[in-house]
């Protein structure tokens, strides 16, 4: 009977968490679209925006490996990107038929400002938790972004 309570209580404690894993995935899908509206971009190519500004310069193959979209869509929101002045097209140094995609930082100006309300309301809520559940958040985190993305390897593989 004692065991009973404890298969509840986690069954209902998973429960909580699937629904509160959807109510953020849905704020921050909410929260990149209106940043990206006030850049005046769509909500995918304000994310390619994040993916140069964290790991740089990146192939358009490399664009199209990270975002699984495809080498049309990252055509276009690498043209798009260009003309709003967010991004420039490089020779890639070992291949000149190459082109590497970087950010401009000129077109970027103001953008940290949309986000200066959200790392202050982070910073807070992470002073609220000690180093061990920090470790555990962060593992979490890490862990289910890897399930994500084998998720969207899976949606987005070829049919048969």
């Amino acid at each position: 009977m004692s065991t009973d309570k404890p298969r509840a209580s986690r069954r209902q404690l998973l429960a909580d968490l699937m629904q509160a894993g959807r109510e953020q995935s849905n704020a921050i899908v909410m929260y990149h679209s209106a940043v990206a509206t006030r850049l005046g971009l769509s909500t995918t190519d304000e994310k390619i925006l994040d993916l140069l500004e964290r790991e740089g310069p990146l192939t358009a193959g490399q664009l199209v490996e990270r975002t699984r979209l495809a080498p049309s869509s990252i055509t276009a929101a690498i043209d798009r990107l260009q003309r709003g002045g967010f991004a420039r097209r490089r020779p890639y140094a070992k291949d000149r038929r190459r082109v590497t995609v970087e950010l401009c930082h000129e077109g970027l100006r103001g953008a940290p400002d949309l986000f200066a309300d959200l790392t202050r309301r982070l910073k807070k809520l992470y002073a609220s938790y000690n180093d061990d559940e920090l470790a555990a958040v962060l593992r979490f985190m890490r862990e289910a972004t890897i399930a994500q993305r084998a998720a969207t390897e899976e949606l987005t593989k070829p049919s048969a």
